[in-house]
C-alpha cells in the first residue's frame, strides 16, 4: 500500500478541519501515512499534497526535517543508540558494536528477517540515565550488552508488544473530539478579536490594574 486507504483518507479529512489552515495538518498526516505503511512512501506524499492543497516537493521538504520519518522500508523495530556525549563517555560505542555484532548488521541496516533496524541517533534527552537507546523511540536507560540481549529476546518472543508497537505507531489511543465539542477553526486572517474566555480590559482599566 502506498497511498491512504479509504479509512485513512476519511480519517485526514477528521483531522484537516481541527486547523485554520490545511497545511498545519502535515505533520498528523505525515505520521498517519507512517503508520500505514511502516514508512512514508513518494505515492503518500503525493496523496498528503492533494488533500492538503501542497506540492509533492512542500511535503517531502517538510517530511525530510525531522529524524522519525522514515522513506523506504524500516525494521518492524527501529533501534537507535544514542552516541552523543555522555553515552559516549560510558560505552555507547561499545554498545553500539555489541549490537552490530548481535544483530548481524551494521549501523544504517536492517535484518534479513525485517525485524529490526540498527541506527545511530544523536541526543536523546536522558543523560542521566547513560547509554541509552530507543525501540520505536521508547526509551531504554543504561543499557549494558546483557541488558541489551535481553532486550531483543523479549522483542523477539513478543514479550514487549503491549509496550512496543511496530514501528510508525505514533500511540494506541487517537484523539476523538465529538461534534458537539468542536470550537471549529477559524483562519487566523479571520479573526479580530480575542478569545471569548479571554477577558477584554480597557486601556483605562489596564491602567488601574498596574497602579
Amino acid at each position: 500500500m502506498s497511498r491512504l486507504t479509504d479509512h485513512n483518507v476519511a480519517l485526514a479529512r477528521e483531522i484537516i478541519v481541527r486547523y485554520p489552515r490545511k497545511k498545519s495538518a502535515l505533520i498528523p498526516l505525515l505520521h498517519l501515512s507512517q503508520e500505514q505503511n511502516g514508512y512514508v512512501t513518494d505515492e503518500a506524499m503525493r496523496h498528503l499534497a492533494e488533500l492538503l492543497n501542497l506540492t509533492p516537493a512542500e511535503v517531502l521538504g517538510t517530511a525530510t526535517f525531522y529524524e522519525m520519518f522514515k522513506f523506504e522500508p524500516v525494521g518492524t523495530y527501529v533501534i537507535n543508540v544514542c552516541q552523543t556525549m555522555s553515552c559516549a563517555l560510558l560505552g555507547a560505542g561499545k554498545l553500539m558494536h555489541h549490537a552490530e555484532e548481535a544483530l548481524g548488521i551494521k549501523a544504517g541496516s536492517t535484518t534479513d528477517d525485517g525485524l529490526f533496524t540498527l541506527e545511530p541517533a544523536e541526543c536523546q534527552a536522558a543523560c542521566t540515565g547513560a547509554p541509552t537507546l530507543q525501540v520505536n523511540y521508547r526509551h531504554r536507560y543504561n543499557v549494558t550488552t546483557d541488558a541489551f540481549d535481553a532486550l531483543i529476546d523479549d522483542l523477539r518472543s513478543g514479550a514487549l508488544s503491549s509496550e512496543i508497537p511496530p514501528h510508525g505507531t505514533l500511540g494506541r489511543n487517537r484523539q476523538q473530539i465529538p461534534a458537539d465539542k468542536f470550537v471549529g477553526a477559524p483562519d487566523p486572517d479571520d479573526v479580530s478579536e480575542g478569545p471569548a474566555w479571554v477577558p477584554v480590559s480597557s486601556p483605562a482599566n489596564a491602567m488601574e490594574d498596574k497602579s
